[in-house]
């Protein structure tokens, strides 16, 4: 009789942002971000804005990593507003995961295109967008509180409805 493999704890999901999530997003943004930190009332209102997909995934119960996406009805694009994985679960592809799901959310509203800005010198994510194939299209001088610059990213998304919830 062939062996099953047990379900393992610590795979990964992706799925829709809860309010119950409130606490441990601020916590991840907290531990992540040292600038251009969203507070707990913009957590509420990005939850609560029926423009925004606000995704989270989960590993073992806890969350790891969150990503909030905008889509504006006047047009075919959809913006990355911000990407964050926990330190304890960077490199373990949680971060391409959360891409991905953004990604497939994007194309279920309709969105034709995706765009994101990154920081000039985080050379992790910029690797990451590349890899998915993003092309880096501008930059914006002193885009960050910090003064930090970005370099604007877009990428053509293929047309089709997927559900966001699988990573």
């Amino acid at each position: 009789m062939p062996k099953r493999r047990p379900a393992r704890a610590e795979e990964l999901r992706i799925r829709r942002a809860r309010d119950a999530d409130l606490a441990r997003l601020v916590e991840i943004e907290n531990a992540v971000f040292e600038t251009d930190r969203m507070s707990a009332r913009q957590w509420r209102h990005h939850l609560a804005n029926p423009r925004a997909d606000v995704l989270v995934a989960q590993r073992a119960g806890v969350l790891v990593g969150a990503a909030v996406v905008f889509s504006h009805a006047s047009h075919g694009i959809a913006r990355l507003y911000s990407i964050a994985v926990a330190p304890q679960a960077r490199g373990s592809g949680v971060g391409q995961a959360l891409l991905a799901a953004a990604e497939r959310a994007s194309r279920a509203r309709g969105r034709a295109r995706f765009r994101l800005e990154v920081r000039t010198d985080n050379a992790a994510a910029r690797r990451l967008y590349e890899r998915r194939g993003y092309r880096a299209f501008g930059t914006k001088a002193r885009f960050y509180e910090d003064g930090g610059d970005a370099v604007r990213y877009e990428k053509m998304l293929a047309p089709g409805r997927v559900s966001p919830s699988r990573p």
